[in-house]
């Protein structure tokens, strides 16, 4: 029901959407939304004790051999889908009003990007996982391009197409790898068969081009250029989804792959982890820096996805219950907190048709509880308690400092440093008037091209825009306070990498004795104490950031010697080019690969 809902749905909107008022079409997207929420939080509460397994037409395992197609709803599956249903929801309201000037195609694509979503996370399938992949791709393409007579929509969704789909290619490649290797493709089938022989090169190929294709969505350094080109360009409303689910659904697709598929055949090893680390630091740290030298908002928050995306890689590369469950924690608090900021911009777009910090600078002083949101969501980006981000960074550090790796603590504090204080400086900037009026040629192109995508009303902000972004952010909040999430996530990671019992759950199935977590009382002061010093370090940046002209020259002559040359040279690196994004997919596609071979044949 929680993918045939929105699929259902979408055909009706599109069926009707040209014979009935458009609220018919905003109501019927928000229902089918809040429906797949329920459903999705019904298998949430059933599998809290134990897997819940669906087998579709009844095609159930014979003798260890999958027959069917299945889903399995674990706690972190389920909670994925919840979560990514209710932020589809926080989108489908506002799209309610903010797209006056479109067709009801933007929502029928929605509910199928959500239905995709869904699918994707629940799926026991491995070819399954493909296609769900794909349907949340061409998805969208469609939402980046609702603007389709625009230039800069179209030029953003065919970058996100080809780009994308060379990542379909690749993950399609590495499934044919893996079926002809073990002639299935069921996720735990194939794990059984591939733990069951010694690993080899075929192993290592097919891990690396899954692992490749999940990374390109993950917006994984270098892969990543796609993802600020689609945000500059789509709705803030779908820009909602994109940063708020589709990000975190690469890594997660990672860990499922690798924990269900691969773990029997890749035992985790020190060589994987500082492979798949190592990405994760290269990301957050290229994130964070690119998203402080932004002037275009929505990109500026497309690169704080970037850089926050490491971090959750380096949670998942751990390859610990600990670090996984960090990252879990750490996808909700983002999710929650760059959808409102999404949002936020959203407001912005509708009242000034401008989301360049140049053309915003002090004209939104009469906005005061949008900037309040804005504000305090940048606050919840640098890790301020009680926002659950500083507890998903919290249990990653613990992860890390159990691997003997205790200096990724300053990574994901310089990733909440950096992107924390660029959004409180752009808010400075927009709100408050304060700071120079800054120019930069990208950017300003950019907001010349931006424009309402609503017709009238401009002088207002309408309910169902600044309602969800109230709505996110409190929910962020409300995460971190609940410390029972906390320990019902440790306790789900562990389930999740407990691969032969989840084998025999699926395929045999049997009722297997899973680890408890044990109940803690709360937040250590550890966590407390780290989340406050990143907090207070944003904003001693951003205050910088915003007076850096009082700051005494020789001060700034040497920043600039020190910082601009990489930044220059970052930046170039983003150059709108779609066969420069393919030059630079190949060779981290091909690095990834040598890396991946080097741990296999150890």
């Amino acid at each position: 029901l929680a993918i045939a809902i929105p699929l259902a749905a979408a055909a009706i909107v599109i069926i009707v959407g040209h014979i009935v008022p458009r609220v018919v079409a905003d109501l019927i997207a928000i229902a089918a939304t809040l429906a797949t929420a329920i459903a999705c939080a019904i298998s949430l509460h059933r599998a809290a004790h134990r897997d819940v397994v669906h087998w579709f037409g009844g095609w159930t395992p014979r003798n260890g051999f999958a027959l069917g197609i299945d889903l399995v709803g674990s706690p972190l599956s389920a909670g994925l889908a919840t979560f990514a249903a209710c932020v589809a929801l926080a989108a489908a309201v506002m799209a309610s009003r903010y797209l006056d000037v479109h067709s009801t195609s933007f929502h029928a694509l929605l509910l199928v990007f959500c239905a995709a979503t869904v699918g994707f996370s629940l799926t026991g399938d491995l070819f399954n996982m493909f296609v769900f992949f794909e349907l949340m791709s061409v998805a969208a393409y469609g939402l980046t391009a609702q603007k389709n007579d625009e230039a800069g929509p179209i030029q953003g969704a065919l970058n996100f197409a080809i780009t994308n789909s060379i990542a379909g290619f690749l993950i399609l490649f590495g499934i044919a790898l893996l079926y002809g290797q073990t002639h299935a493709l069921n996720l735990d089938q194939i794990g059984r068969a591939l733990a069951a022989g010694a690993p080899n090169g075929l192993v290592a190929g097919a891990l690396t081009l899954i692992a490749s294709g999940l990374l390109i969505k993950a917006a994984a350094v270098p892969s990543h250029f796609w993802l600020a080109d689609a945000h500059a360009v789509a709705p803030a409303a779908a820009c909602i989804v994109f940063s708020g689910v589709m990000v975190q659904l690469g890594l997660y697709g990672v860990a499922r792959v690798y924990w269900s598929a691969f773990e029997g055949a890749v035992p985790p090893s020190n060589g994987l982890r500082a492979v798949l680390v190592s990405v994760g630091v290269l990301t957050a740290v290229v994130g964070a820096v690119m998203c402080m030298s932004q002037q275009h908002l929505k990109r500026m928050l497309a690169l704080s996805t970037v850089s926050h995306s490491g971090v959750m890689l380096i949670g998942v590369g751990l390859l610990g219950a600990k670090g996984l469950a960090g990252a879990a924690i750490y996808v909700i608090g983002h999710g929650l907190v760059k959808a409102s900021l999404f949002a936020c911009t959203g407001v912005l777009v509708h009242r000034t048709g401008k989301a360049d910090r140049e053309h915003l600078h002090g004209r939104c002083r009469g906005m005061p509880w949008t900037a309040t949101l804005w504000m305090i969501g940048g606050l919840g980006l640098a890790g301020m308690p009680p926002f659950a981000m500083y507890i998903g960074n919290g249990l990653i550090d613990e992860a890390s400092h159990h691997e003997g790796a205790g200096w990724l603590l300053l990574v994901g504090a310089l990733a909440s440093v950096l992107t924390g204080a660029a959004v409180i400086r752009a808010g400075a900037n927009v709100f408050l008037g304060w700071g120079p009026r800054e120019s930069d040629p990208t950017s300003a192109r950019h907001g010349a091209e931006q424009r309402p995508d609503t017709t009238e009303g401009h002088d207002r902000t309408p309910a169902t825009m600044f309602v969800p972004a109230l709505a996110l952010l409190v929910a962020a909040a409300v995460a971190g306070l609940v410390w029972h999430l906390v320990d019902a996530t440790e306790g789900a990671a562990e389930r999740f990498i407990d691969r032969p019992t989840n084998a025999a759950a699926v395929l045999d199935g049997a009722v297997g004795p899973h680890v408890q977590h044990a109940v803690t009382g709360g937040p250590p002061a550890s966590m407390l104490v780290t989340g406050l010093l990143t907090t207070v370090a944003a904003l001693i940046v951003a205050v910088v950031g915003i007076w850096r002209e009082r700051l005494p020259q020789s001060m700034r002559e040497l920043a600039a010697r020190a910082f601009m040359p990489p930044i220059r040279a970052v930046r170039a690196a983003h150059s709108g080019h779609v066969g420069d994004y393919v030059a630079w997919i190949t060779l981290a596609t091909a690095a990834l690969g040598g890396a991946l071979l080097t741990v296999v044949n150890r």
